[in-house]
């Protein structure tokens, strides 16, 4: 196990999240035609009740772990380190059995009146083994991630992907399920696979690196388990809460779309089809994002645990600027060239309706990531947990409230003014607690400029390729609109250059 600086790690996690991005969008590909939108529709629902589960017993410990497995290697302390991660195990076998006692007595009940669908009962029950694996694999996994060490869940996250594509298509193909329900009961056995295959490797990887007799004082059990209380405690009733009102959203836009007029058949695949193809195709700036978010959170919380607030505000405004150059081209031309993918890609011409507005909520989602990791870096979990529920419930309000007038453009409408309130928030405590001075035109108003005008190029450009065929269309118009975005960041002195350094004469 080697550490690795912040920007070694920042790129290698960015290369492996587009690589895991892109094998798991070619999943969503051919998951979608092998199974049609109604299938994806029954697995989406099912799957909305994960993070509720993980928050319950897993998302609080991984923070915890990562931030005081960061503590403790740069206080040369690695058996404290292997301590959190055991205690840290142990509190989630505990919960999860907890949750397991009081959840399979209701799996009616969450399938028929929760979900709306007694055909996911038989998923709901693997969604349990499959919570088990995934928490030991995060929390292993972000025991590498506070260490620096980013090169072993890396290649296990790669992995990870190609076994969850090859194992799900693999049983859909052999078993050529005809009841839907039977299609989502086999796809969670798939998944349940591939966290087998992630789980064993990354423990195994664990015991390797740190050994029977790690160096460093160690800590006491009793002081372990208050600082993982008070890290995971304020992240882990925010997840629960926040989840439940992303599982209950989720719920609601069928319900919402049948209340306006549609038949509840044709209103699940417009679910399907905005939750497994749209969302999917324009999620391509979390990627990079989500690989800057695992590194930032261990480095923001040494530099805070050393007192160097100038550190922090130099990884901050790096992270945003980042951010910016990353984010508003991406979504500016995956928000013209979306309906020609997602004909090309799913088969479906409404696959890429309402594009500009859910790119503009997964971009300023992308901003309000980065300041929310900052924020719980410095130690201000609760300002994070408050923010977050407060942002939720405004989103779970205003997707009612839009639903029944605009149906699903009342859903993009809340998810991207919930991003934005929420992106205002972090981002003005993040900002007073640093004292540090934005930067607007490197941040904000330099990329965005850049990409709008990436983005009018491509829209006119792209008919005119329309001899190429989509994918050459496509192609040709996503280079170009590339090369105009780089060149006028260029011209506007916002890209990063290296610096020469001068030789001494001889």
């Amino acid at each position: 196990m080697r550490a690795m600086s912040g920007f070694q790690s920042t790129v290698i996690l960015t290369l492996v999240s587009l690589f895991a991005q892109g094998t798991r969008f070619l999943f969503q590909v051919l998951l979608s035609r092998t199974v049609g939108a109604e299938v994806m529709g029954l697995y989406q629902l099912v799957m909305s009740v994960m993070p509720v589960v993980m928050s319950l017993t897993a998302i609080g410990l991984t923070s915890a772990c990562s931030q005081l497995t960061a503590r403790y290697q740069a206080l040369g302390n690695r058996r404290a380190s292997v301590r959190v991660v055991r205690l840290s195990v142990g509190l989630f076998f505990l919960s999860l059995g907890l949750v397991a006692l009081a959840a399979l007595p209701a799996r009616a009940f969450i399938a028929g009146q929760l979900l709306g669908d007694l055909r996911v009962q038989g998923a709901l029950l693997l969604l349990l083994p499959c919570v088990l694996l995934t928490g030991v694999e995060n929390i292993h996994k972000h025991f590498f991630y506070g260490a620096g060490a980013v090169v072993e869940p890396a290649l296990t996250e790669a992995g990870e992907q190609l076994v969850r594509t090859g194992a799900v298509l693999g049983l859909l193909w052999y078993f050529l399920p005809q009841d839907p329900g039977e299609a989502v009961t086999l796809i969670l056995w798939g998944m349940i696979l591939c966290e087998v295959f992630s789980a064993c490797t990354l423990t195994l990887l664990f015991r390797r690196a740190m050994g029977p007799y790690p160096p460093g004082p160690g800590v006491e059990r009793r002081v372990a388990l208050t600082q993982i209380r008070r890290i995971a405690l304020p992240v882990g009733c925010t997840a629960l809460l926040g989840n439940l009102m992303g599982a209950w959203t989720a719920a609601l836009i069928p319900r919402r779309l049948a209340a306006s007029g549609l038949e509840s058949g044709a209103a699940l695949q417009a679910f399907g089809i905005l939750k497994g193809m749209t969302l999917p195709l324009l999620s391509l700036p979390m990627a990079a994002i989500g690989a800057l978010s695992l590194v930032l959170l261990p480095k923001m919380a040494q530099a805070h645990a050393l007192g160097r607030s100038d550190l922090c505000r130099r990884r901050l405004s790096r992270a945003l600027a980042a951010t910016a150059l990353w984010g508003f081209p991406t979504a500016a031309l995956l928000s013209v060239l979306a309906p020609t993918l997602g004909l090309l890609l799913f088969r479906e011409a409404s696959a890429g309706d309402l594009a500009p507005l859910l790119a503009l909520g997964i971009l300023l989602s992308c901003f309000e990531t980065v300041f929310t990791v900052t924020l719980n870096g410095l130690g201000k979990q609760r300002l994070t947990a408050a923010y977050a529920l407060f942002c939720g419930a405004v989103q779970l309000g205003l997707t009612w409230w839009r639903m029944g007038a605009a149906g699903l453009r009342g859903y993009a409408e809340a998810l991207a003014l919930s991003a934005l309130l929420g992106m205002l928030l972090n981002g003005w405590t993040v900002l007073r607690s640093l004292k540090l001075k934005p930067d607007w035109f490197s941040w904000l108003i330099g990329p965005a400029l850049a990409a709008i005008l990436a983005a009018l190029c491509v829209n006119l450009l792209l008919p005119m390729l329309g001899t190429l065929g989509a994918v050459g269309a496509c192609a040709g118009a996503a280079a170009f609109g590339l090369t105009v975005d780089l060149a006028a960041l260029a011209a506007m002195g916002l890209l990063p250059r290296r610096k020469r350094i001068k030789r001494a004469p001889t």
